[in-house]
């Protein structure tokens, strides 16, 4: 018997048919649905030859979604990846051509003012009466680089270790209808003694503003202990915003004595008396779930301008009517239980029960309820940095980092808009989580081929089996075509009902 040794072929290298950005097209959907490629254009972030900036900023949102960290890793993405050969051919995105463009000094703000303005004209993501804008500020670590003038050195309150990093000030929006998204964003910078600079409260201030050339409803500020300022309260209830927030052991809180044939008398009391007060009728209401107790006629002193006996200027305080929620067992202490916080001691508690305060003493149940919905802010937090690369930025150029942060806010708010209408006909067993979403669908590995059907060319992509749990959204987002043109050719008009503007002198 005589055996033959095979031949072994050298190998061979090609694009293999396989993506790993399934969900491209969707996010390319949603994207025209918000006007994000002419609103880039409106904010002048665009060039004269080329690659268009609009797709280039697409690009980069891709990348966000697929983890990727540097613009290098989004050019080898376009390169190698199925779908997006398809979606961007014939340009060709290299790095030099991302870092040139991200790394210019554009109107990054001003485009995220028209973001926000573009999605209040939009039924699902409006803001309405009663909706809740939670107001915070994060780190954003960036140990690679130092001295730079955006960076400061700064304790993590998480982690209990200083790092170089920069702090940025967060507006998000969180709406009745279950949808929630980022508005804008600041960045604060730590001036040394004897100079002046904005303060976070100061950066807070201008954003609200922002906000309220847009919006005009009234709204609820939920935020934390460190932004309790009787100052900010007074801008907030002039600009009809409703606050509300935890108390702090210093907060000075006072008791009306109503006594017949005399004068109202207002008694000092501290946050940490009024809980041990309610403590044990608390208790009694039950051992599970959140509990809470309403007070009555608790008061706070705020300053008005006034004007004094010889016609200056000066402050005078009132008191006024408060909401105060003795509450026990919140969301955010089961979720934060193991990360002891920085400054606990000057939060008022007696055995992990806290004293809710509001303006709105009309309704302090309902202010307790907005309270609850400010952890949500901090799940923003958490999810940016885990899955969409918050931290991610190493780029020494303070245009590249603003560009990072509008950028992942526009890529967040396309993955709140998907996950809302994948979740909102779902019973809670049923829904997914924003992880399991990019995961499965828009960061997920599917099969590309081409082939001709009837003499037309078609693109057919195979998902995996888990992907069929995102049908109700391929439905009703998947694109008949991978055009990337500045105007989308799709809608529900005919896709051929649209006009070239011809070339001009």
């Amino acid at each position: 018997m005589i055996f033959l040794k095979p031949n072994l072929e050298k190998p061979r290298f090609r694009h293999l048919p396989l993506s790993e950005c399934g969900g491209a097209p969707i996010l390319r959907t949603l994207w025209d649905k918000f006007d994000f490629s002419f609103l880039l254009s409106q904010s002048g972030i665009s060039k004269r030859n080329g690659t268009p900036a609009w797709m280039l900023c697409f690009l980069y949102v891709i990348g966000l979604t697929s983890g990727c960290t540097a613009v290098s890793q989004m050019a080898s993405l376009a390169e190698k990846d199925a779908v997006l050969r398809e979606m961007f051919k014939p340009f060709k995105l290299a790095q030099y051509t991302l870092s040139r463009l991200f790394t210019s000094p554009f109107a990054w703000r001003t485009f995220g003012k028209k973001r926000v303005e573009r999605l209040q004209r939009d039924e699902d993501m409006q803001l309405r009466e009663g909706d809740i804008i939670n107001l915070d500020d994060t780190h954003s670590n960036h140990p690679f680089a130092k001295c730079l003038p955006f960076l400061c050195w700064l304790k993590d309150s998480s982690t209990k270790a200083y790092s170089w990093c920069m702090n940025v000030v967060v507006l998000q929006a969180v709406l009745q209808n279950g949808l929630e998204y980022p508005l804008y964003y600041s960045m604060w910078r730590k001036v040394e003694e004897g100079e002046h600079g904005l303060s976070k409260l100061d950066l807070a201030k201008q954003m609200l503003l922002m906000l309220r050339e847009h919006v005009s409803c009234r709204l609820w500020i939920a935020m934390d202990r460190w932004y309790l300022c009787k100052d900010f309260f007074v801008f907030l209830m002039e600009n009809k915003f409703d606050w509300v927030t935890k108390a702090k052991r210093n907060t000075a809180l006072f008791r009306i004595v109503k006594e017949p044939g005399r004068r109202d008398r207002f008694i000092p009391v501290s946050a940490r008396q009024l809980i041990k007060e309610t403590y044990k009728s608390l208790v009694a209401k039950g051992s599970s779930g959140l509990t809470a107790i309403a007070l009555a006629d608790i008061y706070m002193k705020l300053p008005y301008p006034a004007t004094g006996r010889k016609g200056q200027p000066t402050v005078k305080h009132r008191f006024v009517p408060i909401a105060a929620v003795v509450a026990t067992r919140l969301k955010e202490d089961e979720e934060s239980a193991a990360a002891a916080e920085e400054g606990q001691d000057s939060l008022a508690t007696y055995k992990g029960a806290y004293l809710i305060i509001s303006n709105r003493h009309d309704v302090p149940k309902q202010a307790l309820e907005v309270y609850g919905k400010r952890w949500r802010i901090e799940v923003f937090f958490r999810t940016a940095k885990q899955e969409l690369g918050f931290e991610s930025c190493h780029s020494t150029s303070e245009a590249h980092q603003h560009a990072h942060m509008e950028l992942l806010f526009t890529t967040e708010t396309l993955l709140a808009y998907a996950l809302w209408q994948v979740n909102k006909e779902k019973t809670s067993d049923e829904s997914c989580t924003h992880g399991e979403m990019v995961r499965g669908l828009f960061h997920t590995r599917c099969q590309v081929r081409r082939r001709n059907h009837k003499g037309s060319e078609r693109i057919y992509i195979d998902f995996d089996i888990e992907a069929r749990r995102f049908a109700s959204l391929i439905s009703a987002y998947w694109p008949p075509h991978l055009y990337m043109t500045w105007w989308p050719v799709y809608s529900s008009i005919d896709s051929h009902n649209y006009q070239l503007i011809s070339r001009t002198a």
